[in-house]
């Protein structure tokens, strides 16, 4: 298993003045140190290479920090319902705004001074090795900022701080970008180690995140550019990476779900290909799970949207179901009905503390813990604060197999083999029937069924662009990664930002199912009239006046809560791609170069 933490790379500051200050952010910065002594030995590369870890596989980030993280680091998606107004696209062109190159630079100083200064001192081997961590990483950040902006500069070089003509190079194109992309992957899987200790980057993790990041583009190119050539190319790989790592017998799913994620030591689990440590010790702490300590409010939660799309533990949706109650949604029979990631990911009762939605996410919360809150205890301080301790599994078994059976999926569509059921048992399958927890069970939790190929849910509210085979695939993951990573990145690529739509998609502003005459009447003593509405299954919307008390069982939604402003068809606005900024078209101008703005903005 992988794991690593910042008490193993604190020795990489010696190596920092390396890439020197970090001052531009719209071109490479200088190249000003003198490094002729640094690169002399493995290990000195080892260290250097280490400091990327933070950057690439940021797991819960640290302290007060929520850039990459879980559920603070990715509010923005049409699983979450905020108190108030929901978040914007961007709308206009920003003043200033641009791409970093500082990581690129970086990395090209490393790739540089192994390929010219380390010749003679690594074995082939290692030397093959090192310039496959450098191309894996370079991938990575390149993968990022394309998805970001489309079309940037590539830098293969380290940039010379007089040739203004490489600085201020044009935006090479995305296609020419992601090709070297491909390039520096195939390298990094054909040549990292298999084993480089239980700290550093290995091919298992290298095939798990090019089975992530070929994913994303060949769904880019099939549904944005509509280029089925290259779509196919990049679920290829992706295919070869997960499979891969499927094939290896390493890994596999053994671990109750929230325990993935409320694990103080994730190391030796077969889930995780993986992980960050966390280790007070060594002051290497975060705080997302006292987000969900039950303790803290919150102005965000699941919406209405997200609920409804947890698959009943039939296998069915719930507008087919035959279970008993499918159609209730109070929470506790919510429970006992639906997928039993579900439990996992929320708390058991509505809770005011979560002014969003009522439903508190405590995916990243022990069940002990919650507990233990709500018998009226004080959360235990390292779920306080920026004391929490519990591990992240950056890359998980169950995304390799997910992404494994969606580039399966969307290359049957392209002419490749179809998709069979024993392709279906071995990744969705094999994921339903992950170990229960003991305290899931005691509240009725059960297994969700093997999903059948040959009898797929028919849900009435199938996207009618989208195969019924794929709708699940896409929902699956829905399920598996709320409040994690991966909504909004899965809705770009799909080329699916109308879900965000809350003028299309009324449940995006509604939340939790809420009976508050028997689950919350202490709320209806203590509200304003007006204050806030529920949501019935016809739609119909009741507000709160005082009296009405019997008919507040719905939907919850906050009287704040207002839809976001139009984003899609709209003249000079591309949400999929984020637009650079005035002054940095400027710039380049001043110096006689031309900055080409994103496609979909306007050039001023």
């Amino acid at each position: 298993m992988m794991k690593y933490n910042l008490h193993t790379l604190l020795l990489i500051g010696l190596f920092l003045f390396i890439t020197g200050c970090e001052d531009f952010l719209d071109r490479p910065p200088l190249t000003v140190a003198n490094d002729e002594t640094v690169w002399t030995s493995e290990e000195k590369v080892r260290l250097y290479a280490n400091k990327y870890y933070t950057d690439f596989f940021v797991g819960y980030n640290s302290g007060w920090g929520t850039t990459g993280a879980p559920v603070e680091g990715f509010t923005f998606s049409d699983d979450i319902i905020h108190n108030g107004s929901q978040g914007n696209f961007t709308r206009s062109v920003p003043n200033s705004q641009i791409w970093s190159m500082s990581l690129i630079r970086s990395i090209n100083i490393m790739l540089d001074r192994v390929e010219n200064k380390m010749g003679s001192i690594l074995s082939t081997e290692a030397y093959n090795h090192w310039i496959g961590v450098g191309r894996f990483f370079r991938a990575l950040e390149y993968a990022s900022i394309v998805t970001a902006y489309g079309d940037v500069p590539y830098y293969d070089h380290v940039v010379s701080d007089t040739d203004l003509d490489d600085l201020y190079k044009p935006r090479t194109p995305r296609n020419e970008v992601m090709d070297h992309v491909y390039d520096d992957l195939t390298f990094a899987f054909n040549n990292v180690r298999l084993n480089d200790g239980d700290q550093s980057v290995n091919r298992y993790v290298v095939a798990g995140f090019i089975s992530r990041v070929a994913l994303h583009e060949g769904s880019w190119q099939k549904y944005y550019y509509k280029n089925n050539e290259r779509a196919e190319k990049f679920f290829n790989l992706a295919l070869e990476a997960a499979d891969f790592i499927i094939q290896s017998g390493r890994y596999d799913i053994v671990t109750e779900f929230r325990d993935l994620f409320t694990s103080e030591d994730l190391k030796g689990n077969k889930d995780c290909i993986l992980y960050r440590h966390y280790d007070q010790a060594v002051g290497v702490t975060h705080h997302i799970a006292t987000l969900n300590n039950l303790s803290e409010t919150v102005n965000f939660g699941p919406t209405a949207d997200l609920i409804k799309s947890f698959i009943c533990n039939d296998g069915n949706v719930w507008q087919n179901s035959e279970l008993m109650n499918a159609d209730n949604f109070e929470l506790k029979n919510m429970i006992k009905t639906r997928d039993p990631r579900l439990e996992a990911t929320f708390y058991d009762k509505p809770a005011p503390r979560n002014r969003g939605s009522f439903w508190y996410i405590n995916k990243f919360l022990p069940r002990s813990v919650a507990k233990s809150v709500e018998a009226g205890n004080a959360p235990p301080v390292e779920f306080t604060s920026t004391n929490n301790r519990t591990d992240y599994p950056v890359m998980r078994y169950a995304e390799v197999l997910l992404n494994w059976i969606e580039a399966k999926a969307e290359l049957s569509t392209l002419g490749g083999s179809e998709v069979t059921q024993s392709d279906i048992d071995l990744s969705i399958n094999k994921i339903r029937n992950r170990p229960l927890a003991a305290e899931a069970v005691a509240m009725g939790v059960q297994k969700t069924a093997p999903m059948q190929l040959a009898a797929l849910p028919n849900d009435p509210e199938r996207d009618v662009d989208v195969s019924p085979l794929i709708w699940e695939i896409r929902r699956e993951r829905r399920m598996e990664f709320a409040f994690e990573y991966s909504r909004i990145a899965d809705l770009k690529r799909w080329y699916k930002l109308e879900y965000m739509d809350t003028d299309l998609h009324s449940d995006l502003l509604a939340g939790g199912w809420v009976n508050f005459p028997k689950e919350l009447a202490s709320e209806l003593k203590t509200a304003n009239a007006g204050r806030f509405s529920v949501i019935k299954m016809n739609g119909d919307k009741v507000t709160y006046n005082g009296s009405n008390n019997a008919e507040m069982i719905g939907f919850y939604q906050s009287s704040s809560t207002s839809g976001r402003q139009p984003f899609l068809n709209q003249v000079n606005v591309n949400p999929y791609l984020a637009p650079v900024g005035k002054t940095q078209i400027d710039d380049y101008k001043s110096k006689g170069y031309q900055l080409q703005q994103t496609e979909g903005w306007p050039q001023n």
